[in-house]
C-alpha cells in the first residue's frame, strides 16, 4: 500500500500536540499538563482526530488518543494511521482507563508508542511523552556529519523510554496507594538529591550522567510502601512495635519489586535504585535498618536520600503529624532527633539548605515552614 507522508521534505518541525478525547475534562487535564511546553490542538472524536492528523497544514509532534469515542474509536484511528505508514512518522499514545488487554495488545502490534492508563500522574505522563518526542525529533534531523553521535543519543533516549515503561509504571502504581503528597514528595527527594550532588563535595567524582541516574533512582526509595497495609501506612498515631516491624519491611519489599521489573535490571539506574530502596533507613551510628550498616558502609547516595527524606518529612504535613517550622526542622536534624547522619554530609547540607528551602516556601503542606 502506498505510504502517506504528512511532513514535506523541507519541514523544520512544529511544536504542537493533538489530544483526541470525547471527554472535555480529560482534554482539559492533558492540555494543562502540556500547554506550558507545547501548543495543544484538540479533537472531540476519532474521526475528527484522524482528519486533523491527515490535514497537510498540521504537523503534530505527538498524538494523545483515547480509546472509546463516538464515530471512530481510538483503535480504529490507529489501524488507519498504521495502514498509511504514519505511526512511523508521528508518535501516538493511548491514554485510557477502559481498554481491554486485547485492545492494548493490538495497539502495540500496530505501533503505538505507549499505553498510559488513567488515573495518571502528571509529571510521569509528561516525561514519558517528552522522551518519545525527543527520540522522534532526533530521528528527523540525523545527517551524515553527526550520525554516529545522534545514534548514541537515540539509543540513550530509547533506554529511557524502556525504563519508563517498567520503572515508572511501578512508581505510578505505588503513588496511587499513597497519600496525595507522595507525588510531590518523590519529586522533592529527587531534586534535593540532585542539588546535593551538584553543589557539594559528595558529587565531586561524579559526572552528569551518574548524578542523573542517582536522582532518578531516588524517586523509588519508598516503592516498597505499596506492600504496607493502609491501617499501618496511614495510621494517624504512633505505630506499635509490631506495626513498626511491618513498616520496616518496605525496604526489602522495595528491592523485590525493583528486581521484578525486567527493563530496569538492564538499566544503569538499577543498582542505585536497589541500594537506595534497601538502605535509606540505615544510620551513621549503625542503629538503622534493615542491615544495621554503619558509617561509610552506607553508600553516599543512600546517605543523601536518607537525609533528604527526613528533611522533607519534617517540613511537610503528614497523616501522623503537622509540619514543623524551618528553624525547628534544622534544629531537629542538627541535634540528631531524627537520626544520626555523617557529620560531613550535615555540613554540606547546611551549606546549601537555603537553596533547598526555596522549594517549600509556597507548599500548602509546608505551611509552617
Amino acid at each position: 500500500m502506498k505510504q502517506y507522508t504528512i511532513y514535506p521534505a523541507d519541514y523544520a518541525g512544529g511544536n504542537e500536540l493533538l489530544i483526541v478525547d470525547d471527554d472535555a475534562i480529560n482534554r482539559a487535564i492533558l492540555r494543562k499538563i502540556f500547554s506550558q511546553s507545547y501548543s495543544v490542538a484538540e479533537a472531540v472524536n476519532g474521526r475528527q482526530g484522524l482528519e486533523e492528523v491527515l490535514n497537510p497544514q498540521n504537523h503534530f509532534l505527538a498524538v494523545l488518543l483515547d480509546v472509546i469515542m463516538p464515530e471512530m474509536s481510538g483503535i480504529e484511528v490507529l489501524r488507519k494511521l498504521e495502514s498509511l505508514g504514519l505511526l512511523k512518522q508521528i508518535p501516538v499514545f493511548l491514554i485510557t482507563a477502559e481498554a481491554s488487554e486485547q485492545v492494548v495488545k493490538e495497539a502495540y502490534e500496530l505501533g503505538v508508542m505507549d499505553v498510559i492508563r488513567k488515573p495518571f500522574v502528571s509529571y510521569v505522563v509528561r516525561r514519558r511523552v517528552e522522551s518519545v518526542i525527543e527520540l522522534f525529533e532526533a530521528r528527523k534531523h540525523l545527517n551524515s556529519v553527526v550520525e554516529k553521535q545522534q545514534i548514541e543519543l537515540l539509543d540513550q533516549a530509547n533506554k529511557i523510554i524502556q525504563l519508563n515503561q517498567g520503572m515508572i509504571e511501578a512508581l505510578a502504581t505505588a503513588i496511587e496507594f499513597r497519600n496525595e503528597e507522595s507525588g510531590g514528595h518523590v519529586q522533592r527527594i529527587s531534586e534535593i538529591t540532585r542539588l546535593m550532588l551538584e553543589n557539594t563535595s559528595f558529587g565531586d567524582k561524579m559526572d552528569k550522567k551518574e548524578i542523573d541516574n542517582i536522582a532518578l533512582a531516588s524517586i523509588m526509595h519508598d516503592l516498597g510502601k505499596i506492600t504496607i497495609p493502609d491501617a499501618i501506612l496511614t495510621k494517624p498515631g504512633r505505630l506499635t512495635a509490631e506495626e513498626y516491624e511491618v513498616m520496616k519491611t518496605h525496604t526489602t519489599n522495595g528491592v523485590a519489586i525493583l528486581e521484578s521489573i525486567s527493563q530496569l535490571r538492564e538499566s544503569e539506574v538499577y543498582e542505585y535504585a536497589c541500594d537506595i530502596a534497601l538502605h535509606h533507613h540505615e544510620r551513621w551510628d549503625g542503629r538503622g535498618y534493615p542491615e544495621g550498616l554503619k558509617g561509610d558502609e552506607i553508600s553516599t547516595w543512600a546517605q543523601i536520600v536518607s537525609l533528604a527524606d527526613v528533611y522533607d518529612a519534617l517540613s511537610c504535613k503528614r497523616v501522623y503529624k503537622a509540619s514543623f517550622s524551618r528553624s525547628t526542622v534544622l534544629e531537629m536534624i542538627r541535634t540528631g532527633q531524627c537520626g544520626i547522619f555523617n557529620p560531613d554530609l550535615l555540613d554540606s547540607f547546611f551549606g546549601i539548605e537555603e537553596q533547598l528551602s526555596e522549594m517549600y516556601r509556597s507548599l500548602p503542606e509546608a505551611q509552617n515552614f
